[in-house]
């Protein structure tokens, strides 16, 4: 079956890729298991040297990898542009800070000598989405690579032109062949590749579904996994807040990546006392938002993935409405621009324990404004979901704010910020939102071997 790619602006196919036979799957990752004995040899200044050369790789082509980005998922590219940049940030980062992370830890025991060890452990395959398509892989591969590991990916169907991009950049920037390879393969081989004796972890970018099968594949093989699986995050105005601010950064925090994105803000929890003023300005920062043609510099707001997508948002706004939540602006297909998978910046009030929105992750520009009594109320509403990705928490009692962070449920929680990954800090999730970390120190020993060396 071929892997087709489908400009979301247009509804064009873009194009068909071929998926790799048998034979040439097997022979990727005879290429990786071999190219990894050598890799692990090398020194942490010899793949520093690549590693800050595809970082320049990366910020000299930006627009470019900017519209390809655009063109087969509709980001728009001033968002893309930044993405790249992003991934050049990262590759530089680890190239700087890897050997460090890496560098062994003695320990006082009855021993003359003992320590820790960091060591490479081989082949990760990483199962990557569409909708940060240069950014997911980046944020696995370069600390990975850096760790002396080798990676393949199996990235969504529909982006199968930024995975090979990817891989060239990876041999402009003189890595050996194997260190990173792209697998056109459908989502019916991973259960495969995990199998496979040549791999020996894998990382997961996705949906709660796509993260059990995974998981479980690699249960039934023992192979480590980290999983960054959905989120529904929520973002907390206290009455104090700066409200100017905490508007401004709600609306780039909700329909950033046209609202599809894990760690979007996406359930918005207000102090009663301030929600009118509150929704007042969201609604005109929502409706001041250009959606259009995602090439366009001027475009906030481009189009969602895929005809499905499309559907399911309609489905989960209908279903809310339906359930007694306000439509406040927003709430139908942008059918003005013709074709493409375009959908208002939406806004739903009213909202409900027992509505979809209040449940459900909604994976694209539509923000549930949920109003609360006080501090207390809000931690516990925004508890009350299976996931734990991101919080954001908006005062100016930063104390309070410490104090109330503690008892949030998350893997991260910004204070008066937007949710963001940093490749200087850990990034990951708790509940049904995944495991294990990426980025800063913890992520790049997530795949690696702690090795105990004990000496007489």
């Amino acid at each position: 079956m071929p892997l087709i790619s489908i400009n979301p602006a247009t509804e064009e196919i873009i194009k068909e890729h071929a998926e790799l036979t048998e034979a040439e799957l097997n022979q990727k990752l005879q290429v990786a298991h071999d190219t990894f004995r050598n890799w692990r040899e090398t020194s942490f200044a010899h793949r520093a040297e690549r590693m800050k050369r595809l970082a320049e790789l990366l910020r000299g082509n930006a627009r470019r990898y900017g519209e390809l980005m655009a063109l087969e998922m509709g980001k728009p590219i001033k968002q893309g542009v930044a993405e790249a940049e992003k991934c050049a940030w990262v590759c530089e980062f680890y190239a700087a800070e890897a050997e460090k992370f890496l560098a062994p830890e003695h320990i006082k025991t009855d021993a003359g000598e003992s320590f820790a060890r960091f060591d490479p452990i081989g082949v990760v395959l990483a199962v990557m989405p569409w909708n940060f398509p240069f950014w997911q892989v980046f944020r696995f591969i370069a600390p990975a690579a850096m760790a002396g590991n080798v990676g393949v990916l199996k990235h969504a169907s529909n982006v199968q032109g930024c995975a090979q991009t990817i891989e060239e950049l990876f041999d402009k920037a003189g890595f050996p062949q194997g260190v990173f390879q792209n697998l056109a393969i459908g989502s019916d081989k991973v259960a495969g590749v995990i199998a496979d004796p040549r791999s020996e972890a894998v990382t997961l970018t996705g949906s709660e579904g796509a993260g059990r099968k995974v998981a479980a594949a690699c249960g039934r093989e023992i192979k480590k996994t980290v999983l960054e699986l959905g989120g529904s995050d929520p973002f907390i105005i206290l009455a104090d807040a700066d409200l100017e601010m905490a508007c401004t950064m709600a609306t780039t925090a909700r329909l950033q990546n046209n609202g599809q994105s894990c760690i979007a803000a996406k359930r918005f929890i207000v102090i009663e006392s301030v929600a009118s003023d509150f929704l007042s300005k969201f609604k005109a920062r929502f409706e001041a938002m250009i959606v259009g043609d995602p090439m366009d510099d001027g475009t906030d707001v481009g189009p969602l993935v895929s005809e499905n997508a499309l559907q399911d948002i309609e489905d989960q706004v209908r279903r809310t409405l339906e359930a007694g939540a306000k439509l406040v602006t927003g709430g139908k297909r942008k059918r003005e621009i013709g074709k493409g998978y375009f959908y208002q910046p939406t806004i739903l009030a009213g909202i409900k324990k027992g509505m979809p929105a209040y449940s459900e992750e909604i994976f694209g520009p539509v923000a549930s404004v949920i109003v609360v009594a006080d501090a207390d109320e809000a931690v516990a509403v925004a508890n009350d979901t299976k996931f734990g990705l991101g919080a954001s928490l908006w005062t100016e009692d930063l104390a309070l704010a410490k104090r109330l962070a503690a008892k949030i449920d998350a893997g991260a929680v910004f204070i008066n910020g937007m949710v963001k990954s940093d490749p200087r800090l850990p990034f990951g999730g708790i509940k049904r939102s995944g495991y294990g970390r990426e980025l800063g120190e913890y992520g790049i020993r997530e795949f690696v071997n702690i090795k105990t060396v004990w000496v007489k």
